[in-house]
C-alpha cells in the first residue's frame, strides 16, 4: 500500500470521478490483491495492481449505472467536466477500444489477448485453462502487446 496506494487511489479517482468512492475503491483493490497474491505471477506487480484498480472502478460504475433512478430534466445539475459522461465513462470505452484491436489480431493471439488485457486473468491462469505452456503463453502476451501498440497508437494518431 505504501507504494502504490497514491497511484491506485488516482486511477480509481480518475475513473469514477468520485472522491469517497475512490477512497473505498482503493481499499478494495488492496484487498482483492492480497486475497488473490497466491495467483499472482510475480511479472510487473505495478501493472497487476492497477489493472485490479482499474477493474474495480469499470464495476463500481456499471453497477452505479444499475442503481441511478432517472430525473426530469429540470432537475438535472449542469454538467462539469468532472459530472461528463465522456469522462466518467472513458475507461469503459477504452477497454472497449481494447477488446476490438484484441479481436484483429492474428488467430494464435486473439484468445490469448483477450483473457489477459480484456478478461484480466494472468499467464498462469491463462496457460492452465488452455492446456499450454507458460512460456509460451507468456510470449504470446508480449507479442500480442507489442502488435496492440501499433495498431491502437496509429488509431489514436487517426482521430
Amino acid at each position: 500500500m505504501n507504494q502504490y496506494g497514491n497511484l491506485v487511489f488516482s486511477i480509481c479517482l480518475k475513473t469514477t470521478g468520485d472522491y469517497f468512492a475512490s477512497e473505498d475503491l482503493a481499499q478494495e483493490t488492496f484487498i482483492a490483491a492480497y486475497k488473490a497474491y497466491d495467483s499472482f505471477d510475480g511479472v510487473n506487480e505495478k501493472a497487476w495492481i492497477c489493472r485490479i484498480a482499474g477493474n474495480k472502478s469499470i464495476d463500481y460504475l456499471r453497477s452505479a449505472e444499475r442503481r441511478s433512478v432517472p430525473t426530469a430534466d429540470e432537475e438535472m445539475p449542469p454538467l462539469t467536466d468532472e459530472h461528463d459522461p465522456q469522462h466518467l465513462y472513458g475507461a469503459k470505452s477504452i477497454m472497449e477500444d481494447v477488446e476490438r484491436e484484441c479481436m484483429r489480431l492474428p488467430e494464435g493471439y486473439r484468445d490469448v489477448s483477450v483473457r489477459f488485457f480484456v478478461q484480466g486473468q494472468t499467464a498462469r491462469e491463462i496457460a492452465t485453462e488452455t492446456d499450454c505452456n507458460l512460456k509460451t503463453v507468456q510470449t504470446k502476451i508480449q507479442r500480442a502487446k507489442a502488435m496492440l501498440k501499433k495498431s491502437i497508437g496509429r488509431e489514436m494518431l487517426l482521430e
